[in-house]
């Protein structure tokens, strides 16, 4: 029999024979007798005939518009805080809202010509043919892309330690993390060394970086930015959004990136439409209602962090909003949901479905598929830790109880979305720290593997709940304590957007006359 990864390339498909299928009834306990197998045999035949057609036919691809040169990978004197993976420079349309801005990319996001890393050493050598399509935005926008930013191993931490090429550091301290996985964006958007930035986030990803790093991230709402030509971590809690040092910045990089993308992304609802946010993000909120959640206070472990944010959400009143406390005690619970979906669904999709997973209408990364699979066929060992953890606890879960807590937290996860659906009825936003403390250290080279699996998720009790139910929510910087910046996450209504931009711009001005 040919070997697997023939298989997965090869234009035809080797026909098993009576053996072969006789070990693999045995294996599913299917019991075939020897004239069900030879029947079997000769119906794969039929099978492997239109699975050599489909090898022959020319499938659609994603476009490159622009020219472009593969860059080259910065060496350490010209990598400041390990923030970039690649850098590039491919020059967008003339014309445009972004004209005259450069743009980093995070390394999970395909652009054509230029490789692409995924924080782990087993895709190292892929080069995808095909911009993904908010990349084609950018630069059909006037943007100028001058880089692919560093990533956490297959951008799972929330930390800054896993990427294959070292610790992305904290421009504040560089002695500790700028949180994960959209690490590198957060930290070149910070000093100024990139105009904007491209995150992604499956449990706060965008936010848990903005927020150590001093910056504005957002997470839209799920499927306003389209996920096509991005490696997914899990279908059902992708998002991809704007990194940027200002509310009107990240308003216009949104206003670029979401849109309908013509069916090619199954997260999109049909006929999604694009509100002008950068014209309307000044607009004044006298008269809006901002529920301050309890329990988003409650989870925090540093004192300081909690004094900060409910003492600058209450200057809010200064432009006019009413602002009261709220409790949801199902918050807390949003964690373990999160957990129960992503834990499974993460593993199942990206190292089992190769970064793409399975049964959704839409385009497929081909190469990016094959990059993967190669890499975990042949090199498994260089997941990191907190992979590997992934890996085997979510096989041994589907191998002893299938798809069940999986299937329940999508279940709860309903439940949890009608309940921030209700206090949203009566509030315009909600809002809580981003993180529950500030930037912690990066491990070092002697930490155990439990001390790193500590540090890996335990900053997302806020921010994860919002990845399930997919309610925009944005971080943006409430001040300083220690010399470290501290993070306030304003959460609106799904494909309202607009209002969270309002608040979030009052706020930045009020903070910024100090």
């Amino acid at each position: 029999m040919a070997e697997a990864t023939d298989l997965f390339h090869s234009p035809a498909v080797c026909c098993p024979s009576v053996e072969e299928l006789q070990q693999l009834s045995e294996d599913l306990r299917l019991k075939c007798s020897t004239e069900e197998l030879e029947a079997i045999c000769g119906q794969f035949k039929v099978t492997a005939d239109g699975l050599t057609r489909i090898c022959q036919l020319q499938e659609p691809s994603l476009p490159v518009n622009y020219p472009r040169t593969p860059g080259y990978k910065p060496a350490q004197a010209d990598n400041p805080y390990n923030a970039w993976y690649r850098r590039c420079d491919i020059k967008g349309a003339d014309k445009g809202k972004l004209a005259g801005k450069t743009v980093g990319i995070k390394d999970c996001v395909a652009v054509a010509g230029v490789p692409m890393g995924v924080g782990a050493a087993l895709m190292e050598g892929y080069t995808p043919e095909f911009d993904a399509t908010l990349v084609t935005r950018i630069l059909d926008a006037g943007g100028r892309i001058t880089g692919k930013t560093s990533v956490e191993n297959q951008c799972v931490s929330g930390s800054s330690f896993t990427c294959a090429s070292g610790p992305v550091r904290n421009p504040y301290d560089e002695t500790r993390t700028t949180g994960g996985s959209s690490g590198g964006s957060a930290a070149l958007v910070s000093k100024g060394l990139v105009d904007l930035a491209i995150g992604g986030d499956q449990g706060g990803s965008i936010r848990i970086p903005a927020s150590w790093c001093g910056i504005v991230g957002l997470k839209p709402t799920y499927g306003l930015v389209p996920y096509t030509g991005a490696m997914s971590l899990e279908t059902t809690l992708d998002h991809l959004g704007p990194m940027t040092r200002t509310v009107e910045d990240n308003a216009l990089l949104l206003e670029v990136i979401a849109g309908y993308d013509g069916g090619r992304d199954p997260r999109q609802p049909v006929g999604l439409k694009v509100p002008p946010y950068s014209d309307q993000v000044n607009a004044s909120i006298s008269g809006k209602k901002i529920g301050v959640l309890k329990e988003g206070f409650d989870v925090c472990t540093e004192p300081d962090v909690v004094e900060i944010v409910r003492r600058e959400v209450d200057r809010l009143k200064e432009a006019g909003a009413e602002v009261e406390e709220v409790s949801l005690p199902i918050h807390r619970d949003g964690p373990a949901i999160w957990n129960a979906i992503c834990l499974q669904g993460a593993y199942n999709c990206m190292v089992k479905g190769n970064g793409t997973g399975y049964f959704w209408k839409g385009f497929y990364p081909i190469s990016m598929q094959e990059a993967a699979y190669r890499g975990f066929a042949a090199r498994p060992q260089d997941m990191s830790v907190v992979m590997k953890t992934v890996s085997l606890i979510s096989e041994y879960i589907n191998r002893n109880y299938q798809n069940k807590f999986y299937a329940k937290g999508q279940n709860l996860n309903m439940m949890l979305t009608s309940e921030y659906d209700r206090v949203l009825e009566k509030y315009d936003v909600i809002v809580m720290p981003t993180l529950p403390y500030k930037a912690s250290k990066l491990p070092g080279r002697d930490a155990t593997p439990a001390e790193l699996l500590k540090v890996s998720l335990s900053m997302i009790p806020n921010t994860s709940p919002f990845d399930c139910t997919g309610h925009p929510a944005l971080s943006i910087n409430a001040g300083f304590s220690d010399g470290l910046p501290v993070g306030m996450m304003i959460v609106g209504r799904h494909f309202d957007e607009t209002t969270i931009y309002q608040v979030a711009r009052a706020y930045e001005k009020i903070r910024d006359k100090q």
